[in-house]
């Protein structure tokens, strides 16, 4: 390895400042910007998944897919709450998370903690895995899916 190549090592971002950013892109609405931070082939579950809504992703295009209308219908105003946790692979970011928000269509308070598993490969999610309440969203969302047009 060059002296070039351990610089840019060295100012490289850690898992953990990708994972912020990853959550200012959510914040930020920029559901483009989010899935761009991941690898091509990036595999995002959803294991609490609502029935009809998918539980597995997979590739960065799908998963722009079915994340493009979430600002439309959910205005995510803050994440009050980020605590991340060491692990014994450091290419692994494991996060509880909370969002505080509403609801676009019926004004309903959409707050939301996360349990989340991500893990990456040279800078980029590879693979992404969120735990979540189904029964507080549909009761916030009222039925009503973001996923679907």
């Amino acid at each position: 390895m060059s002296l070039t190549d351990v610089k840019q090592k060295k100012d490289a971002p850690t898992e953990v400042q990708l994972f912020h950013n990853s959550l200012d892109k959510f914040l930020g609405k920029d559901m483009k910007g989010w899935t761009d931070l991941c690898d091509e082939g990036v595999v995002a579950e959803f294991p609490f998944a609502p029935e009809g809504s998918p539980s597995r992703i997979e590739g960065r295009a799908a998963l722009y897919e079915y994340l493009k209308n979430y600002p439309s219908f959910i205005d995510v105003r803050k994440i009050p709450t980020v605590k991340t946790y060491a692990t014994d692979d450091k290419n692994v970011v494991v996060a509880e998370w909370s969002v505080s928000g509403k609801v676009i269509s019926n004004g309903n308070p959409y707050d939301m903690s996360y349990a989340t598993f991500v893990t990456y490969r040279d800078g980029l999610i590879v693979n992404y895995r969120e735990y979540w309440n189904p029964m507080a969203f549909i009761a916030a969302m009222n039925g009503t899916r973001f996923d679907v047009a």
